[in-house]
């Protein structure tokens, strides 16, 4: 009897399991939660996310770098202590987050027919991301990065030459890109996209406009003249600002420009750089009024300070200097997400042609970038601003390479890094030795690869910072030949 007994009460509990159990993965799902997302959805993420983050990380960190604005609390940053970033300057956690979402799409693209439409614009997009993420730190995880579904979850960091240059880099991923945009012959629209609005053709001139900079970029290392000479003769670049890669922001939430709506007290922390303001006045450049206000304690003057204060040391009243423009707050509906534009290729197009690098006027190229660049800007070229004296090409013993570079270095003001970047290159503009330096009154040459990469990859950064005099500031990337 006892033997029934425990039979049937085996067979209940093995009904009981099997009945809490069945549909157990249909019971606990969300029906009304989303378990994959669709192309244009993702693709429109990746371009504003990618744009907004860069574009604040361009006011609180890269014009401290690139001495556009300083920063007048403790701010270590800006006295270039870059391992305790403040208000940004750690852009490493949203490059690789967009860089993912990115490869989601292009595995998307590839996966379906359907989706292949994003494939090309996929292909540019891991490129320009790419290209940012190794030209701030140098070398990173790249060929093995993005593959923890696969069971990657350390990957090597790839040598910044073989990001640029090797098959699956940089320069073969515009190639391809190109390629694949050529060779679409579906009918699927390309929505999502807040850059052209789905004109796959400007996408093609972006990647162009885009090659041109990256060739730019290595010319230092390597030849690269029979390529920029056919991207220039083809001629299918951007050429005019109606075909910009840019966004503009909107006046309110949530398409807004981060800093139009902070506190007022974050927003005035950032007031004109000294090496800015010696810039603009020295041309004689109307910019200033579209980049910075009179200060409040002597209106129509504009003054800045110099870079990496000391606030524990110095009295400093924001009264005394210029605040950033009304573009950048009250008007931020007038701002752009910069990703690429007819001025910067015409100023790299100039410096090719400057350094002999492609058969072209460097002179036109230089006149035309800032035409374009003042329209960008919505200020009123002077008629007499192309001839004045330290601005006209190549006269009264200017250097035309500096003035190329310098021209390119006031617009690319709400552009990210890319003011720092190009002084690292070149170095032009001439920037100043700053005020109170944590860098032993060095100008850093790469940023620091984050603390949380100690943590999360252990292996490989440190082999990676034993590269870099124990992950230094002050050790140059490959490019960096200056």
């Amino acid at each position: 009897m006892k033997k029934i007994y425990k039979k049937a009460l085996l067979i209940i509990l093995i009904g009981l399991f099997q009945s809490c159990t069945e549909g157990f993965k249909e019971i606990n799902t969300n029906p009304n939660a989303p378990v994959d997302v669709q192309p244009s959805l993702l693709f429109r993420k990746v371009l504003f996310d990618y744009g907004e983050q860069m574009s604040y990380e361009a006011f609180v960190a890269g014009n401290l770098l690139g001495q556009y604005f300083t920063a007048i609390d403790f701010n270590l940053f800006d006295r270039h202590s870059l391992t305790e970033p403040q208000y940004g300057g750690n852009p490493w956690p949203f490059i690789y987050a967009n860089l993912r979402d990115n490869e989601i799409l292009l595995q998307k693209s590839r996966a379906n027919p359907a989706f292949a439409v994003y494939e090309g614009p996929a292909l540019i997009m891991k490129a320009y991301m790419a290209a940012a993420l190794t030209d701030i730190y140098g070398n990173v995880p790249y060929s093995e990065a993005l593959q923890g579904k696969g069971g990657v979850i350390s990957p090597v960091y790839d040598a910044q030459e073989a990001i640029y240059t090797a098959a699956g880099g940089i320069l073969d991923n515009l190639d391809k890109g190109i390629a694949s945009i050529a060779n679409y012959k579906g009918a699927t629209p390309l929505e999502g996209d807040i850059l052209y609005n789905g004109n796959r053709n400007k996408w093609v001139l972006f990647a162009n406009s885009l090659k041109i900079k990256y060739l730019m970029r290595i010319s230092g290392k390597v030849d690269v003249k029979s390529r920029l000479q056919k991207v220039l003769d083809e001629g299918n670049f951007i050429k005019t600002n109606a075909d910009n890669a840019v966004f503009k922001f909107t006046a309110t939430q949530p398409n807004n420009f981060r800093m139009a709506t902070a506190r007022v007290g974050d927003y005035n922390l950032f007031i004109m750089s000294k090496t800015i303001e010696e810039v603009l006045a020295g041309l004689n450049d109307p910019r200033v009024k579209t980049y910075f206000r009179p200060t409040s304690a002597q209106p129509g003057t504009y003054k800045g300070l110099l870079n990496g204060p000391d606030a524990s040391k110095l009295s400093i009243s924001v009264a005394d200097y210029s605040l950033t423009g009304t573009v950048f707050r009250e008007e931020s509906d007038k701002l752009y997400a910069n990703y690429m534009t007819a001025w910067e290729t015409g100023f790299w197009l100039a410096e090719a042609a400057e350094r002999g690098l492609v058969t072209a006027s460097a002179k036109e190229w230089y006149e035309k970038g800032i035409s374009q660049a003042y329209d960008y800007w919505r200020t009123p070229l002077p008629a007499n601003y192309l001839t004045s004296e330290k601005v006209a090409y190549g006269k009264n013993g200017q250097n035309p390479v500096e003035q190329i570079l310098t021209q390119k270095w006031l617009a690319n003001l709400n552009n990210g890094y890319e003011g720092w970047i190009e002084y690292r290159r070149t170095g032009f503009p001439r920037l100043k030795t700053i005020s109170a330096s944590l860098n032993n009154g060095l100008i850093p040459i790469r940023m620091p690869y984050p603390n949380s990469e100690s943590a999360l990859n252990g292996e490989q950064f440190k082999k990676a910072a034993d590269q870099t005099q124990n992950n230094s500031v002050n050790v140059p990337v490959w490019w960096d030949v200056n």
